[in-house]
């Protein structure tokens, strides 16, 4: 369930944010990753381990590093980051023990990233087809 969930809203967000005009600011998309790049960071604090919070401070870095270089350069860039966030989110679990992270978010989170990045690229080819 969380998949379809995070898929539906990724989808929503993106849709949304094109609708209202969000994201016709470059800024949108690498706000969007560097906010994703924090959260599990953000659940080692909830869960009170400063282990798990030092063991998120690489692919946090990594990330939101990733969200900043594709702001300036290309935003291609975000749509990898924001892919390679969903397939970090798969190995996570068995590669970084955080009590923080509730069961279901690996699942939500990675169907969100897959989705928002596979929006993200539509946009763009989309775009360069008709500059």
């Amino acid at each position: 369930m969380e998949y379809w969930i995070g898929a539906g809203l990724a989808l929503a967000i993106g849709f949304g944010a094109t609708l209202v005009g969000f994201d016709r600011d470059r800024a949108f998309y690498p706000t969007v990753m560097a906010v994703i790049a924090l959260l599990y960071g953000l659940f080692a604090i909830l869960g009170s381990s400063l282990h798990a919070l030092a063991a998120e401070a690489i692919p946090m870095a990594v990330f939101l590093a990733a969200a900043v270089v594709g702001f300036k350069r290309s935003l291609w860039i975000v749509v990898a980051a924001l892919a390679g966030h969903g397939l970090f989110d798969f190995i996570h679990p068995h590669w970084i023990t955080n009590p923080g992270v509730p069961v279901w978010w690996p699942g939500f989170c990675s169907s969100y990233d897959i989705v928002a990045a596979a929006y993200l690229a539509w946009l763009l080819a989309r775009n360069s087809r008709n500059p």
